[in-house]
């Protein structure tokens, strides 16, 4: 991903006015079927924006009914892979043609800049769209020299009805990760976005119709974990359920899973990831890379460099840098071009973020700028760095998912590699050094999904992404993805006589 700088488009877009939302059941807006609704609010004003219809358990069903028979009768599964990709590739040029108002709705319902939402969020999910447009036609078994006169073949067959259960954090983006693989492989879906973000992905899934995907592949139920969530993952008749979020949900769902019908799970939880600079970097670029690796989204990404070690030569020297770069951020107004940290997502992640910041100091950390909100209503936080963070500490531990930076020092190798694996989590981590043999033996020996060398949170659809550990299971995002999505048959045909 990569920071947008100020357009004069980002000056002109303004924040959408939003009529009421239903849910997506077999080609039908409807409302849900107990009538209740929920509120999404603007998380810089704490105001709402509209009012989004509540589902549970009886709307899951019905949309389940729905993506089985859209799976078993309808076109979706049983369609040229060519016309698939093909619907595939309308849906990223519709996305594409509405760009301006979808990062507009991204940003007011998640309260990311508008300049962000313009520069990364839309074009990442616009390409992860036309890279699985390319996958579904290539998607084949392969015939296999057995013994005898047999031949033998295996065929690569759509899972069927996937759940699909997204965060809040990028929900463009995870839509189309979940998505993308399914489509191409001719899945339908169930998808239950965060309740504090549902409104782009019922715009995606109303372009999907105009795009021409037959009623009932996508069903988009908004609602709530316990009820919604929960229906999805214990549902018998759900294939497979993939979900994005915090790791004790996983566990819940994945639990869920296994005492329903065994149902595939693929989980992409969170992260404590180390990012380490060592004395032979490029001191600028890494402190250019470990600010827009915390910092990016307002903190709230699953793979931030939230253990950020720094060699003790280099110490002073990079933190007074990384103190003049969070100083010199604008916190405000997501629509303002010049805004570079907008709000948290919500007052539970804001009064989460304050916690973890006063636990810093109570247990000795220095507080070393930040740590206050910024205006008087919305969920603005300033951004935060502590210095002298010892391993053993609250914020060193545990996902803190907002803007506040943890600096740990170190002294050589061996010991930022015991310290960066010293953690249950293990998504991604990243190394700044000039020394590539040192750069790969770190990349060889930390415990992660992802490493970035002298680069942080790169990311492209073609290239797999998920975690160690506790930090999930499965991998979003390139071929590995199409395997989660895939069930494998052996055929054999009997040739003899």
């Amino acid at each position: 991903m990569s920071t947008a700088t100020a357009t004069k488009k980002a000056h002109t877009v303004k924040p959408p006015k939003v009529k009421d939302q239903p849910l997506l059941i077999g080609g039908k807006w409807l409302d849900s079927v107990s009538g209740k609704t929920f509120d999404t609010t603007n998380p810089a004003t704490g105001e709402v924006i509209c009012q989004v219809a509540e589902g549970d358990k009886a709307d899951v069903d019905l949309a389940v009914k729905a993506a089985r028979k859209a799976f078993q009768e309808g076109p979706w599964s049983k369609m040229n892979a060519s016309e698939r990709g093909r619907l595939l590739n309308k849906l990223a040029d519709l996305i594409e043609q509405n760009k301006d108002e979808l990062a507009a709705l991204e940003s007011l319902d998640n309260g990311k800049p508008l300049r962000d939402a313009l520069a990364a969020d839309l074009p990442l999910t616009i390409k992860c769209y036309r890279y699985y447009a390319g996958w579904a036609d290539k998607i084949h078994g392969k015939t296999i020299p057995v013994e005898g006169p047999f031949f033998c073949y295996t065929r690569h067959e759509p899972v069927g009805v996937v759940g699909q259960i997204i965060p809040w954090n990028f929900p463009l983006l995870m839509q189309a990760w979940k998505w993308g693989p399914a489509l191409a492989m001719g899945c339908t879906m169930v998808l239950k976005p965060a309740e504090q973000t549902p409104l782009t992905a019922l715009r995606v899934a109303a372009l999907a119709q105009e795009a021409g995907i037959p009623d009932g592949v996508i069903n988009v139920i908004p609602g709530f974990g316990p009820t919604a969530g929960a229906s999805i993952s214990g549902h018998k008749d759900i294939d497979k359920v993939a979900f994005t979020g915090e790791y004790t949900t996983g566990q819940v769902i994945m639990e869920a899973a296994a005492k329903s019908n065994l149902k595939r799970v693929t989980l992409e939880l969170g992260g404590k990831s180390p990012n380490v600079v060592f004395a032979d970097a490029d001191l600028d670029a890494a402190v250019d890379g470990a600010y827009f690796g915390l910092f990016f989204n307002q903190g709230q990404c699953c793979c931030a460099g939230s253990r950020l070690f720094v060699e003790d030569r280099i110490h002073d020297q990079f933190v007074e840098k990384i103190l003049k770069k969070a100083r010199s951020q604008k916190v405000g107004d997501p629509f303002d071009a010049e805004t570079t940290q907008g709000p948290q997502v919500s007052q539970e992640q804001f009064d989460r973020v304050m916690d973890y910041i006063q636990a810093g100091q109570q247990e000795g950390a220095k507080m070393l700028t930040g740590g206050k909100r910024v205006g008087s209503k919305g969920y603005f936080i300033e951004p935060t760095v502590f210095d002298n963070v010892q391993y053993n500490m609250k914020i060193a531990k545990e996902e803190i998912f907002g803007p506040v930076m943890n600096i740990l020092r170190f002294k050589d190798v061996d010991e930022v590699i015991q310290r960066g694996n010293e953690t249950f989590y293990g998504l991604a981590a990243a190394v700044w050094t000039r020394d590539i043999a040192k750069a790969h033996r770190l990349a060889n020996s930390l415990r992660a999904g992802t490493v970035w060398i002298n680069c942080y949170d790169v990311f492209d659809a073609a290239a797999p992404f998920g975690g160690f550990k506790m930090s999930g299971i499965g991998r979003e995002l390139g071929e590995y993805a199409m395997q989660n999505y895939t069930e494998i048959k052996t055929v054999y045909v009997n040739l003899g006589s």
